[in-house]
């Protein structure tokens, strides 16, 4: 009886699965097949090189690819000037810009499309301005695509009395959407920077990855140990009759 072995070579789903099992030997690749995967690695090659490379670099060494590549190049340069001009207007801030009355509208009012603006009312002398201030700046670090500014009160609007500061107006659009006036909205001196970014998240203004209210941790802490202290003189009571 005469047995017919297929070639191993043979593109058959029989002769993959026994080429996955090691019971055949790996195909045999043509020339042309090698050909073919070393065109494919050298494009990959290629597309490595010019994916590690910056902007500057990419003109720089343009003239060492083929023309096919420099089409592929030229789609990944806008791709990577896409990025770079997001990631620019992303983090165009990063600090509190002070401003005067004379700067307002160009500064808030004509600020921009879909752009918050931060703008504290403050005066020197005042701790819990300073305090403010302070934790702007932080903040101002933290959330760079959002414009954070303070002013002199009366110098953004005059007669603007001391005992509404310290003062934080959020803006969109150019309007209004949240203001906060005077020392007993922030808590006065106990304000904390989380405290200040949960406000600020609550209109709108960022997004905090604080998950609650930092202050309702802080009454809960207050809560529980008066909790505590109330239940150890209960005890105490208790032993003493």
């Amino acid at each position: 009886m005469n047995m017919a072995f297929e070639d191993p070579n043979a593109d058959t789903e029989w002769n993959d699965i026994l080429r996955k099992k090691g019971i055949l030997p790996p195909k045999e690749t043509t020339n042309e097949e090698e050909e073919e995967e070393a065109s494919v690695l050298q494009q990959q090659s290629v597309v490595k090189t010019y994916e590690d490379m910056t902007l500057e670099e990419l003109e720089e060494n343009e003239d060492d690819f083929s023309e096919e590549d420099e089409r592929a190049i030229e789609l990944y340069r806008q791709q990577r000037m896409a990025q770079w001009q997001a990631s620019q207007i992303k983090n165009k801030f990063g600090e509190v810009v002070e401003i005067s009355g004379q700067d307002y509208v160009q500064e808030v009012t004509k600020a921009g499309k879909d752009l918050w603006v931060i703008l504290h009312l403050y005066k020197q002398g005042i701790p819990l301005c300073t305090l403010i201030n302070q934790h702007l700046a932080a903040l101002a670090r933290k959330f760079k695509d959002i414009k954070f500014l303070k002013a002199i009160s009366t110098t953004c609007i005059p007669n603007y009395p001391d005992k509404n500061l310290p003062t934080i107006f959020a803006y969109l659009d150019g309007e209004i959407r949240a203001q906060f006036i005077g020392p007993l909205v922030f808590g006065g001196m106990n304000l904390t920077q989380d405290e200040l970014e949960w406000k600020l998240a609550e209109a709108g203004a960022l997004k905090t990855e604080l998950e609650e209210n930092p202050r309702k941790q802080i009454q809960d802490q207050l809560m529980s140990s008066i909790r505590t202290t109330i239940s150890s003189k209960r005890d105490s009571d208790s032993d003493d009759d």
